[in-house]
């Protein structure tokens, strides 16, 4: 049981960050990828939507990247703070038990 627990915590803890990665690789990757689309968009496009500057891949790929890479980042430290928090009530649960053992 306890070991299907620590599997299931690994796995919440992974596909967040792998989701992350992939979402910050592909904001990264935009402007390699907005010259390559530039220099095919005859072959799928009737106009040429990728300027040198990169706005339009920026505003229809690179944003919704980084908004998914910051909600992922925003709900991994609410995580960690709700983890902190249940740590430091077992704590202070065992420092209560050992103090009235001792008394």
């Amino acid at each position: 049981m306890y070991r299907s627990i620590e599997i299931w915590n690994s796995y919440q803890i992974r596909i967040p960050s792998i989701k992350s990665l992939f979402s910050v690789a592909g904001v990264y990757f935009a402007e390699n990828f907005n010259r390559l689309l530039s220099e095919n968009w005859k072959s799928f496009a009737g106009q040429n939507y990728f300027d040198p500057s990169g706005v339009f891949l920026s505003a229809l790929w690179s944003g919704p990247l980084l908004v998914i890479a910051i909600l992922i980042l925003v709900n991994t430290l609410f995580s960690l703070c709700y983890l902190i928090v249940r740590w430091k009530k077992a704590e202070l649960r065992h420092r209560a038990r050992v103090a009235r053992k001792q008394d």
